[in-house]
């Protein structure tokens, strides 16, 4: 035979010739068969991420956000153009002073946020303990240098102000974290966000924050008023005495008036001085009166509300973002595996890499009352064609083996590249569908690793091929008829040669030429080629070999070192069988 064919258990497929060189296009076929063979890899890693993804959401603690809003009324002026950019800049300054310190500490204070174990007794992220590590901001020196001082009359308030400190001071990073002040467009209101485990605290947060920030507002006012008052003050008394000289210089010169162009001088110097006395004095009044009543340059115009639901953890956007990264995961680490997957799974893998004639997709065995259709052929005793085949793919796969027979009498070969890709019982199926066909068949079990034929249809027979190959004469009784038009050789009891090893040497009681007199096919059942060298001697003396390999098992790599292997001992190979495959590529 010199075409290639591809036998799927439907119809031969003629392949396609080789290509001559570089790689072959991508095609819709190749990635549809992609996904029906690792499927299951991308299932199970996007099941994997969304059960990860789904404990999150499941056990994380949920987070309330509740928002205030403030409006703040600039004082700035000059041009239009100058009181936007000063706007701008005193709103982000405003911002930053709602984000100080000051106001998250004194918000801390107030809500006693310091003994809240979901503010003080937080541990540090994975993220937190790299970065302290990395800037060398342990507290474990602290605390050691402090266990060194003892405990001491003296230095137990000290150490409990520390600690005190220290635990203010977690409180309000905490606080930081779980607040946010923004800007609402180019307005002038900014919003104020807090979370929390509840939705009544975040929103006594948020209100809090708020009051502090207005209250933080007008204190810096009423600061800069006091220091504004006090050099006003000191301004106010250096005026006064300035005036009263300027007044003591003008009575003198009006007492005896010499010069009536100094008398207009003095005079004019003293209203100045007068004037510029009123009005500091007058600056003065107003800036006492900010310190007793300043107004905040902010005011709240909407309370925090209660959240109706919470804010994070968002279960809808994890659960989402699991499945896409589950998926691209899944799809990457089955691409993976696929391009790094040498057993074999299609049948142009064995064709593409210089294989046999033809290879032949078969099925996983149908069963029947129960039991395994193994060697239910052999067992039967029946020649109705209506019973077979019992393994999907069998057809095709004897049809080929019938038209061999027609232009010879053959022996044929039946070897697994591995053991358990059932060779057994694929030879038995050929033999039973040969003796239906009307052939004369001989079935040998020459599998002495293994000799599953001999243990399942003769388990008790007392000779076998072992003796046959000493005494030719016991061919006809040790051959047993399971049918008119079938025999079965079985193995007999090996003793230290293989009967495969002694047939070779040609120097035995049994020729495969005198058996073709007799029988238009034998099957001969051979060990599997890595556990037995049986395949390397017999292979030869028969007209042709049949490769089993096993589907999603083997590698085409040792399939393929059995090929070359034994088309170098001078073996003619048929073909090739791919056993147990899936219905979704044997179909």
């Amino acid at each position: 035979m010199t075409s290639s064919t591809i036998f799927s258990g439907v119809s031969p497929i003629s392949l396609p010739p080789a290509a001559t060189g570089g790689n072959s296009p991508l095609t819709l076929r190749d990635m549809l068969f992609f996904l029906r063979m690792r499927w299951l890899w991308i299932a199970a890693t996007t099941f994997a991420f969304l059960v990860l993804a789904g404990s999150y959401v499941l056990t994380a603690k949920p987070t309330f956000v509740a928002n205030t809003q403030l409006v703040i009324v600039p004082q700035v002026s000059g041009s239009e153009a100058q009181r936007a950019f000063a706007e701008d800049a005193f709103i982000e300054g405003q911002l930053e002073i709602a984000k100080s310190s000051d106001v998250v500490g004194g918000t801390v204070t107030a809500l006693g946020l310091d003994a809240d174990p979901d503010f003080v007794d937080q541990t540090p992220s994975l993220q937190d303990r790299a970065k302290n590590w990395l800037m060398g901001a342990s507290s474990e020196p602290d605390t050691a240098s402090q266990e060194a001082a003892g405990p001491g009359p003296r230095g137990t308030q000290p150490q409990q102000q520390i600690e005190d400190g220290r635990i203010h001071d977690r409180a309000v990073a905490t606080l930081l974290n779980m607040m946010g002040v923004r800007r609402i467009g180019s307005s002038t209101i900014i919003e104020i966000s807090a979370a929390a485990s509840t939705p009544q605290q975040a929103v006594d947060i948020a209100d809090t924050l708020a009051r502090q920030y207005i209250q933080k507002n007008i204190a810096m006012k009423a600061n800069a008023s006091r220091q504004y008052s006090e050099w006003l003050t000191r301004f106010v008394s250096e005026q006064q005495r300035g005036l009263a000289e300027a007044a003591s210089a003008l009575a003198s010169f009006t007492s005896n008036p010499r010069d009536q162009f100094k008398l207009a001088e003095l005079q004019s110097a003293t209203d100045a001085r007068r004037t510029l006395y009123e009005n500091t004095l007058n600056q003065l009044t107003e800036a006492k009166q900010r310190i007793t009543y300043p107004v905040s340059d902010a005011t709240i115009v909407s309370r925090a509300t209660l959240p109706l639901s919470k804010a994070r953890p968002r279960s809808t956007l994890i659960i989402a973002f699991a499945a896409a990264v589950g998926l691209g995961v899944g799809f990457a680490l089955a691409l993976i595996r696929h391009a790094g997957d040498r057993r074999i799974v299609r049948p142009n893998q064995i064709a593409d890499a210089g294989g046999p004639p033809f290879v032949t997709l078969l099925a996983t065995s149908r069963t029947r009352n129960g039991h395994s259709a193994r060697f239910l052929a052999a067992g039967t005793g029946s020649s109705t064609a209506a019973a077979y085949p019992v393994i999907p793919g069998m057809a095709e796969l004897s049809a080929t083996v019938v038209g061999l027979r027609r232009k010879r009498r053959v022996v044929i070969g039946i070897v697994a590249v591995n053991p358990g890709s059932g060779a057994s019982t694929i030879a038995c199926e050929l033999a039973v569908l040969s003796s239906i066909s009307g052939a004369q068949t001989l079935l040998i079990d020459a599998a002495a690793q293994k000799s599953s034929l001999s243990k399942s249809i003769a388990p008790h027979s007392s000779t076998g091929l072992v003796d046959v190959l000493d005494n030719g004469e016991l061919i006809r009784t040790a051959a047993l008829p399971l049918t008119p038009t079938l025999k079965f050789l079985p193995l007999g009891k090996v003793v230290a040669v293989s009967p495969a090893i002694r047939l070779s040497s040609r120097r035995t009681q049994l020729s495969f030429a005198e058996l073709k007199k007799e029988f238009d096919a034998i099957f001969v059942d051979i060990s599997a080629f890595s556990a037995s060298p049986d395949a390397n001697a017999i292979a030869p003396e028969l007209d042709g070999v049949l490769v089993v390999t096993s589907h999603g098992h083997t590698s085409i790599d040792d399939t393929m070192h059995v090929i070359e292997t034994l088309r170098n001992v001078g073996a003619e190979i048929l073909g090739a069988i791919i056993n147990h495959a899936p219905k979704r590529i044997e179909s």
